[in-house]
Parts: C-alpha cells; sequence; structure tokens
C-alpha cells in the first residue's frame, strides 16, 4: 500500500485479458495510479475464449499453492462481485485402459493430496456410480478433485474490468501500444495508431512501470523493447453441444479432451495443434477433424440414459471457436522483472529498480490462475519499485516463474499443457 503522503507509482498495464485486468485491479486496490491498455475490447482476446475450467489439482507445489489461491479469490468474487459466478462442480481425470499413463495417476494423486488438495482415487465402477451421466467402463483408474468449478471467462474480465474502473484504473480500450524506452522519467508507452504515419500526433506517456500482460502478443510488444522472451503462441479449439448433461467436469486424458456442463448443453474441448500461431492471422473457427473428434470422444464417455444415436459433428453442435494459448520452454509462466539490470541481479548499491514486468506464458493454465497471478503481480511490482530485490527472501515474486531463467532465444516444441504426462512429469 502507499504510505500517506507519498506520491502514488504510475504503472501502465498492457493487456486486458483475466491476468491484465486482475493486476490492474489489484495495483490500484493498493494504491497505484494504473492505466490499462488494450488494443480491442476487454475479453477480446485468449480470456474471451477460453474454457472456463477451474481447479487446484496440481501435483507440484508451487502450482497448487497458486491454484488454490485463484481458486479462494474466484469464490470470493463469486460472493462480492455483482455479475460474475463460480459454479462448484468436481473435476474427474480419467485414462483408459491400455493407457501406460495410468501407472503414474496413484503416485499423481498421493503428490496432490500432499499439497492439501481434496483428491482422490476412485475405481470406475464407483465413479459410474456416483455420476450417471459418464460411461466409465472403459476406464483404467480415475481421480476426483472435489473443490473445483466452472464460470464464465468473459464475465469474469469486464466486471472486474468495471470495479477496477471505480477503483481508479483507467481503462484505455481499442489503444494498442507500443513499449519504447526507459528514460529519467520512466518506462515510455506511444500509441501506435495515434499518428497518420504511425508516429507523429502519438502520445508517449512514461510510467513507473510496466506491466505486459497482453498474451499472444507479449513476444513481439516485449521485442519493442529490445526484450526476447521464448513465449510461442499455439492455437487450440472448442465447442459447445446442446446434449443435457448435469455431471462433473472431466478430463480424458487418454484422449486429450476435456468436458464441462455449460447453460446451454455442455462445452468440450482441446483440438491442440503444437505449431506456432500468428496472433493476428490465425483461423478463429474450429477445424472439420477438430469437431469430429470431440463429438467422437463424448459418445465414448457420455453415459446417454443408453441411447444408441451419436452426435452428429454438425447438426448437434451449437457453436465452436478456436482461440490462442502461449507456451514456454519448460511449461511453467514468465512472470516478474525482464529489465536487463534487474536479471542480471540487484545486489550492487545503487542499481536501479526495474522498470518492465511480464506475465504470460501459461500453457492453457492462465485464466484459472489469473485472480492469484494478478495478485502476485500487483504486489511485486510494488515491491520492486520500493527496492525488494526479486530473489529477496521477502520478495513476493515466484522463483519458479522468473523470467531471467532463459535467455529469451531459446526453441522448442510446444507441449500442451494440460496432459497428464505433464502432471505426472517428474514421478
Amino acid at each position: 500500500m502507499t504510505e500517506e503522503g507519498e506520491s502514488a507509482p504510475t504503472v501502465a498495464v498492457v493487456g486486458g485479458g483475466a491476468v491484465g485486468v486482475t493486476a490492474a485491479h489489484d495495483l490500484a486496490a493498493r494504491g497505484a495510479d494504473v492505466t490499462l491498455y488494450e488494443r480491442d475490447e476487454l475479453a477480446a482476446g485468449s480470456s474471451g475464449r477460453a474454457a472456463g475450467v477451474l481447479y487446484d489439482a496440481y501435483a507440484e507445489d508451487v502450482d497448487a499453492a497458486v491454484g488454490a489461491r485463484a481458486l479462494e479469490r474466484f469464490r470470493a468474487f463469486d460472493r462480492s462481485l455483482p455479475g460474475f459466478s463460480f459454479s462448484p462442480c468436481p473435476y474427474v481425470i480419467a485414462v483408459r485402459e491400455g493407457d501406460p499413463d495410468a501407472d503414474a495417476v496413484p503416485a499423481m494423486v498421493e503428490r496432490m493430496r500432499a499439497h492439501g488438495r481434496e483428491v482422490s482415487l476412485v475405481d470406475p465402477d464407483a465413479l459410474g456410480e456416483r455420476f450417471p451421466a459418464l460411461r466409465t467402463d472403459d476406464l483404467a483408474v480415475a481421480a476426483v478433485a472435489e473443490g473445483a468449478g466452472w464460470t464464465d471467462p468473459p464475465s469474469y474480465v469486464r466486471v472486474l474490468g468495471r470495479r477496477a474502473a471505480r477503483e481508479g484504473v483507467a481503462v484505455e480500450t481499442e489503444t494498442p501500444v507500443a513499449l519504447g524506452p526507459r528514460t529519467d522519467a520512466g518506462r515510455e508507452i506511444r500509441g501506435r495508431d495515434a499518428g497518420a504515419d504511425g508516429n507523429s500526433g502519438a502520445e508517449t506517456r512514461a510510467f513507473d512501470a510496466v506491466v505486459v500482460a497482453a498474451g499472444a502478443h507479449t513476444r513481439s510488444l516485449l521485442a519493442d523493447a529490445g526484450v526476447s522472451v521464448p513465449v510461442v503462441p499455439y492455437r487450440v479449439q472448442a465447442l459447445v453441444c446442446p446434449e443435457p448433461y448435469d455431471g462433473p467436469m472431466v478430463y480424458d486424458a487418454t484422449a486429450d479432451a476435456y468436458l464441462r456442463p455449460h447453460p446451454d448443453g455442455l462445452l468440450a474441448g482441446d483440438g491442440t495443434e503444437p505449431v506456432p500461431a500468428d496472433p493476428d492471422g490465425y483461423r478463429r473457427e474450429a477445424d472439420d477433424w477438430f469437431r469430429e473428434d470431440v463429438a467422437a470422444v463424448l459418445d465414448e464417455r457420455l453415459g446417454r440414459d443408453g441411447r444408441t444415436d451419436q452426435i452428429d459433428p454438425d447438426a448437434d453442435i451449437s457453436r465452436s471457436w478456436a482461440g490462442l494459448c502461449t507456451a514456454t520452454p519448460d511449461g511453467d509462466p514468465l512472470v516478474g522483472p525482464v529489465d536487463a539490470d534487474e536479471t542480471a541481479g540487484r545486489d550492487s548499491i545503487g542499481a536501479p529498480a526495474p522498470s518492465l514486468f511480464v506475465a504470460a506464458g501459461w500453457q492453457g493454465h492462465g485464466f484459472m490462475r489469473a485472480p492469484a497471478i494478478g495478485e502476485t503481480v500487483a504486489e511485486g511490482v510494488l515491491a520492486s519499485l520500493a527496492g525488494v530485490a526479486s530473489d529477496a527472501p521477502d520478495s513476493p515474486w515466484i522463483g519458479a516463474f522468473d523470467p531471467a531463467r532463459f535467455d529469451g532465444d531459446e526453441a522448442f516444441e510446444i507441449a500442451e499443457g494440460m496432459s497428464l504426462s505433464n502432471r505426472t512429469e517428474g514421478e
């Protein structure tokens, strides 16, 4: 919090998705003078196309802690944020017979339980008895996370954006920007299209700190400031099927597909394409092969009350779409300062506080972590501006997510973030 009599630090947040809006809201609530820049409307990017599946069932301690804090805040917002709702719903991890990953599930569940998560192994027959909406006779093993739920991602971004504005955040939508250099006045931001020639007439402002939480556009934005980060966008897909469904959320690990209840029936996805995508030119419509594959998974996973008719990938799907996720070399996000002098260490006396920060690279888990990560960003930025080194014991930054662990130019293969192999890695 800003002490009485001190001038409020000025912070720009670039990106009007879930993480950016949460960070802006939390910074303002802690006394910062915040401007939020979004090139389109709030929730126009990945957050507006997210699945809204929320859980804390992680085997790694850092991920479990972040997931738990995120769910805690989602539940609190459900009580305090008009227009937003959190729907509690168990989350099932299902592995089919013949899948070699099945052997790793018991140890994975034990690690989740060791971190205080309410997760249990369940016999497939018992799972079917509890959730008649599911077919379970082809499963080798299953786990159920009780403390999970789902929501509508765009509603979170928009209503929290309105609350941020009431907290004093200047919300600048339809405002693409470019990052400028660090000057004596602060880190510069320039309106990218304000002048007829791209520069003349463009407003330039300087801030004490700039947070880039721009999803798939993060890499190109930071390149404007001479900073390279290994954050690569990739395409994912989802659909809504008007099939009546009152069961749990399910991740069918063998099929690499998920489903959850939806007001219009059920929402299902994954359709990951593990190749880099152009954030401005990617195909936003879902592919035929994706609709066919997911329709087949739904036929295999839903109990359907003894019905034998199959889901038609054309007639029985009300809408489908594609969005973007972002990958990093190790599957963990980049959250923290990226100034060159900061990443080299700030042990020397008189070293300047960092002015440029990043929050990106979620591997498909960005929305579900947004309330916790936005809070971390807000606390971390203010601590950094106050002179607390990012690696100090009392720093709010999360060491495992430190951007300095990479050089920025790493080449790597995109790994889908929801896969069971990623969850059980290191077992």
